[in-house]
């Protein structure tokens, strides 16, 4: 079922800011906000008001004033879910943010749930699903390279890539269709070679999609590199250097590193996980034989191995 509720959300962080940000939507957000405010020129009206326009108001609790603060206004098709939206840049004091908020949910709207501004956007048509966790991923982003790859999904890239994958798809039915239909009659409609260039690739382009992905998710959470070896290698030592810091506890004793200690490094835009493991060796020691399991899991995950070696 459709919620078309009147949703309102702090959009910028709850701290003491010089601005804060809240945000408003629904089909009825107009009329709850018309309902705290009064426009420095009295004879505007959001009736008369054009989308994509800011205006100067008052914020009022009852003939308290509470802040004087600029409505951004977004008419529904044209706004970022696609209903009626309206944006206060109010000032960032925490009391301002939430006494906003307050007076909002007491003239008709409610709390918006994690999530459900980007929600409305995908019901209303605005982006698709993979836009809305590209958002997502976009807002994470720590590193050059994970912000590309999202803002390249924002903008509609991996989308694109799945419609052009889906006509392939939608083509390569029809004509085995008609040549099922039409078996029996001797008429071809394709060229069996043709049909076999076409699945051939389709085939190219879901492993590029497969390993895009992949790239993709390993650029977000950063390039697993497991550095694995016998106990005494230098293991340590190396993730110390690497990281230009004691990280990890160096020392000539068997079995010193006992868990998986990790650290990421950025080069070239590009998050680097390193993870320090246990010594692989045979062991009675019950804590150490656990550290060599975790060892083997981590080497499992890993995008990169570096094996160290005593020479």
């Amino acid at each position: 079922m459709i919620d078309n509720s009147v949703i309102c959300a702090l959009a910028t962080s709850q701290v003491t800011s010089a601005i804060s940000l809240i945000r408003i939507s629904g089909e009825d957000s107009f009329k709850v906000v018309n309902k705290i405010i009064k426009f420095k020129n009295k004879d505007k009206k959001f009736n008369k008001i054009d989308g994509f326009t800011i205006h100067r108001a008052d914020i009022y609790d009852n003939k308290i004033l509470i802040d004087d603060a600029l409505i951004s206004v977004f008419k529904k098709p044209y706004s970022y879910t696609g209903e009626n939206m309206i944006e206060i840049s109010c000032h960032g004091s925490t009391y301002i943010q939430q006494k906003i908020l307050e007076l909002l949910t007491k003239n008709g709207a409610r709390l918006a749930n994690a999530g459900e501004f980007t929600l409305r956007a995908f019901i209303n048509g605005k982006i698709d699903l993979s836009q809305a966790e590209a958002i997502a991923d976009l807002i994470s982003s720590t590193n050059m390279a994970s912000h590309d790859i999202a803002i390249n999904h924002v903008r509609g890239g991996f989308k694109n890539e799945l419609s052009v994958l889906r006509e392939k798809l939608l083509n390569l039915t029809s004509l085995l269709e008609l040549e099922l239909d039409f078996s029996e009659e001797d008429i071809e409609f394709a060229d069996r070679k043709n049909l076999l260039q076409i699945i051939n690739e389709l085939i190219t382009k879901v492993s590029y999609l497969k390993n895009s992905f992949e790239l993709g998710n390993a650029i977000k959470n950063g390039i697993l590199i497991t550095i694995a070896g016998n106990t005494n290698v230098g293991k340590s030592t190396l993730l110390n250097a690497i990281l230009n810091e004691e990280k990890a506890i160096v020392s000539n004793i068997h079995g010193t590193t006992r868990d998986i200690i990790e650290d990421i490094i950025v080069y070239n835009g590009i998050n680097f996980r390193f993870a320090d493991t246990a010594g692989i060796r045979e062991s009675k020691d019950k804590i150490e034989i656990i550290g060599i399991s975790r060892s083997f899991d981590k080497i499992k995950q890993s995008k990169i191995i570096l094996l160290m070696v005593d020479t």
